[in-house]
Order: C-alpha cells, then sequence, then structure tokens
C-alpha cells in the first residue's frame, strides 16, 4: 500500500466533495426525537437523509454491486445501510448517526448550531463531529482503496437516527438486517473522542447510564415565603438531602453499590494515556477562574470517566429565573438526573437500585418519586486481535506519524453493546474526531478536519487487512437485500 497516495486522494476528496456536503448537513437543524417528536412533519431528518444518500449513490454510482438503501421500519425513525462488495465474505460493518443535539445558547459570533463556519482546521456547527462525518468518512476510505486497486474487505454501513435519543429504534433495525449484516469480522464505530489530535486514540470501554426524574412535592401551590419557611419543608432541601444518599456532597463520589471492579489492564492504559495527556486532559475543558478538577493524576481523572459512577444534573423545573424570583416557597422541585455507570454494571439493577435509593422513607412523609426515563448498558472492548492491533499501530504512524493509544469513554452507544452480545466474535474499533474542545452536544461543537482526514486514512488501513487476515477465506456474496425484506419501507430517491 503507498500510504502517501492514498494520503493525497483522501485530502483531494475531502476537500473537493466531503466538506461541501457536510456544511450542506450541519445547516440542517435534523434534532434527534427525543427533542423534535414531529420530526417526521417538520422533515430535517428526511432531508439530512435525502443529502447523504445522493452523495453517497453519487460516489458509489461506479462500484459494480454497491447499493444504497433507505430503511424504514413503521413508526421508527428511518436507517440507511450501505451495502459494497468486497473480497472476502466476513464483512466489516462501519456505524454512524445522522440525529443531532438540540442547538443551546452560548455559540460565539458567527457561529451556530445550524450555522456551518469554517475557521482554519475547524468546521463549527452542530453533527459534524457527532458523527455527521462518519458515512462521508467510511465511503471515501473505500474508494481510496479501489482507486489504487487495493483489496478490501465487503463493507457495510449503517446509519441510524436516533442515537441521541438513546437508540430505541436500533435493536429492530439490527434484528430487521440480519440477514444483510451476517456476522461481521470488525464493527467499526466513528462516533467516539480522541485524547489528542496527534495520534489515532481507541475506545476500550463506555460507560451505562440511568437517566430519571426526581420529584419532590410538598405543597399543593405557592405559598409566602415568610409564612411557609420554618413551617413547611423545603421541597429543594429534601432533594438536595435524597441525592446526598447517592453521592457524597463533598467528594462527588457515588456509594459502593454503583462501582465495579476495573480490571487491571484498563488501569495500566489510563497511566498510559494519562503519560501522553498529562494536564492537556482536563485543560481542554472550560474552567471558569480558578476552578481546579477533582483530581491532579490525569489516570485517575481517565478512570473517574471511564470506570467509576458519577452523577450530573442535567435539568431542573420548579424554580423561576433569578430575574422572575419572588418571596414564595414553591410547592415542587423536579430534578434530571443522569447517572454514569462502569461498564461492566448492569444498568437495569442499577436503575431498580436507584429508584429504591432515592423513594425510600421520604423525609418529611413527602411527596416523591422517580421516574426513569432511559436505561442505557455500557460496553467493555474484547480482547484485540494481534492482526488488528497491528493494523491499528500501522494506520497511526502513517496516518499521524505517532503511535496509536487507548482510552476509556466516558459517555456511550447503545449500538455496540447490543452488537457485542449479538456478535462475540467480532473485534471493534471504536474511535472518533471528538477531541479537546470539539465540544459535542455543546455550543461551538466542531469538527477537527485533518483528524477527520486521518481517521477517514485508518479506516481504510482497517479494511485493507481485515481482507489479508481472511484472505483464505470463500469469496464475498450477497447474503440478502434490504428489498427482499417483510416489512419495512424502502425510500427511492
Amino acid at each position: 500500500m503507498d500510504t502517501h497516495r492514498l494520503q493525497r486522494f483522501i485530502e483531494r476528496t475531502w476537500d473537493a466533495d466531503v466538506m461541501p456536503a457536510l456544511v450542506d448537513y450541519i445547516a440542517i437543524p435534523c434534532e434527534s426525537p427525543a427533542f423534535d417528536p414531529d420530526w417526521e412533519a417538520t422533515g430535517h431528518m428526511a432531508r439530512a437523509v435525502d443529502l447523504m444518500v445522493c452523495w453517497a449513490r453519487d460516489k458509489l454510482d461506479s462500484v459494480i454491486g454497491a447499493s444504497v438503501d433507505v430503511v424504514r421500519l413503521p413508526a421508527r425513525t428511518p436507517v440507511i445501510f450501505i451495502d459494497i462488495p468486497g473480497d472476502v465474505a466476513a464483512p466489516v460493518l462501519i456505524y454512524g448517526h445522522l440525529d443531532k443535539q438540540p442547538p443551546m445558547d452560548g455559540w460565539a459570533p458567527g457561529r451556530g448550531a445550524w450555522i456551518p463556519a469554517l475557521e482554519g482546521d475547524r468546521l463549527y456547527g452542530r453533527g459534524g463531529a457527532d458523527d455527521g462525518y462518519a458515512l462521508f468518512s467510511a465511503i471515501t476510505a473505500v474508494l481510496a482503496l479501489r482507486e489504487h486497486g487495493l483489496a478490501h474487505a465487503r463493507c457495510l454501513i449503517l446509519i441510524e437516527a436516533c442515537e441521541e435519543s438513546g437508540s430505541a429504534d436500533l435493536p429492530h433495525y439490527v434484528e430487521h438486517l440480519a440477514a444483510c449484516i451476517g456476522v461481521p469480522a470488525v464493527v467499526v464505530a466513528l462516533d467516539a473522542g480522541c485524547g489528542n489530535y496527534d495520534q489515532l486514540w481507541t475506545t476500550t470501554s463506555l460507560r451505562g447510564q440511568v437517566a430519571g426524574t426526581l420529584t419532590v412535592r410538598v405543597l399543593d401551590e405557592g405559598v409566602h415565603s415568610g409564612d411557609a419557611s420554618g413551617v413547611a419543608p423545603s421541597s429543594f432541601r429534601i432533594a438536595r438531602h435524597l441525592l446526598s444518599r447517592l453521592e457524597d456532597p463533598a467528594s462527588g463520589e457515588i456509594v459502593p453499590a454503583f462501582h465495579a471492579d476495573i480490571p487491571d489492564e484498563r488501569r495500566d492504559q489510563a497511566v498510559q494515556a494519562g503519560r501522553a495527556l498529562g494536564a492537556g486532559f482536563h485543560r481542554q475543558l472550560p474552567f471558569r477562574g480558578g476552578t481546579a478538577p477533582v483530581s491532579d493524576d490525569p489516570a485517575e481523572l481517565i478512570l473517574n470517566r471511564a470506570w467509576r459512577p458519577q452523577l450530573a444534573i442535567t435539568g431542573i423545573d420548579g424554580l423561576p429565573g433569578v430575574a422572575d424570583a419572588a418571596a414564595v416557597m414553591h410547592p415542587a422541585t423536579a430534578l434530571k438526573l443522569s447517572l454514569r455507570l462502569p461498564p461492566t454494571l448492569d444498568p437495569e439493577a442499577a436503575a431498580a437500585r436507584l429508584k429504591t435509593l432515592l423513594e425510600t422513607d421520604p423525609p418529611y412523609g413527602s411527596e416523591v418519586s422517580f421516574r426513569i426515563d432511559m436505561v442505557s448498558r455500557g460496553w467493555h472492548a474484547p480482547a484485540i486481535e494481534p492482526w488488528l492491533e497491528a493494523s491499528l499501530a500501522r494506520a497511526s504512524d502513517s496516518a499521524f506519524e505517532a503511535p496509536a493509544a487507548r482510552i476509556g469513554g466516558g459517555g456511550g452507544i447503545p449500538f455496540l453493546a447490543m452488537l457485542g452480545e449479538r456478535f462475540p466474535q467480532a473485534q471493534f474499533v471504536v474511535t472518533g474526531v471528538l477531541g479537546p474542545q470539539s465540544n459535542a452536544h455543546g455550543p461551538n461543537e466542531f469538527l477537527h478536519v485533518p483528524t477527520a482526514k486521518r481517521i477517514t486514512a485508518a479506516v481504510a488501513h482497517v479494511l485493507r487487512d481485515a481482507h489479508l487476515h481472511a484472505a483464505d477465506r470463500p469469496a464475498a456474496t450477497r447474503i440478502t437485500s434490504p428489498s427482499d425484506l417483510p416489512h419495512a419501507t424502502l425510500y427511492t430517491l
């Protein structure tokens, strides 16, 4: 493989073809169904699907046997399913998503969630890095190999449209498309992060999550605080007290029932990653004033984010804004809780445990409820096979001119836990462009374009090496086509 020639093709394709399409995609407010319940009526999701499908069909038009389908099960968001024939039977399955988080406030002047802005190496806007680039990157990697006459594994690309809502529709599509997917040898997910933009990072684990709403009600209506305070207990104080059952208010440490053993290998990798990143691991966050991280040891911070349970309060109801505050004791407080869980902890059991912890023996006999809104399973990567470890090392050396690195992730990708259970023998490459300050889900989210190009080259290496690793297997044939499957609508654009 002439890696320099390959990289030049990828650079040209990104600059000429991918960037204009990504700019158009960022401008589409295709929010995930959790944030846009009327997504079907607004039509933004359909616009994003159409953009990607038209681009993919144009680029793969000359590839004999390639297919680009939009599959829609009743009452579910659509998926894009692309099948590119290869030279071995066991496919590489590449995953991404096209739905987005809501816009949020706080974007710098000239930027906005739906206002793409290219500033130097950064393409600002919602969804470019998380992770609209995935489809374009995967197809470009395949085209780069084919342009230079290099054999590759059969490539399946699956792009879903409800990842930011917990991927509730995805299990139904994985089951529906089972005959099309077959048994993948490798699963590549392009929805993860990177410790820096200087080397290829792969994610070794992702946390699970329980999200829910804690509501405390003490009165039927608001009452003058001069009359009620000291007589009626504060709903906010009770909520704060209940949270202390779960989280130490001084240290932030979660009670032992929600912890899991951290494997020695992951501890060692955290130390190695900490040495590579140093204080840069926490300096990427926009700390205010003299605010400091919870530890000055990068390895401990990495383990905190990847393997230890952590609580975040992501929303609150029942209190007016400061400018509208009156001398009133409010009847109820509702808090949105997000409890991140160790990768190996059973989230269903954790959810039941959390509900019991918060609702049992409510202070003052107040009305307390915890509604479980979402449960998401974590993921722990299987042991990496020597050929793939060598492939990733070569890919990082070639594309980044630096060694590959591994790190545990703090978020979650439900797709991985699902595929890990379904295909226990599959290898996983979980990577992405969400590095320092890229701020997925927040204001000023950006795609670091050079890293996206290099990750595209890394995907090409994996597709090439997956072919070489399985060269003794029979030639690939399509198992079936989505058009042969029942109970789904296939869109024709």
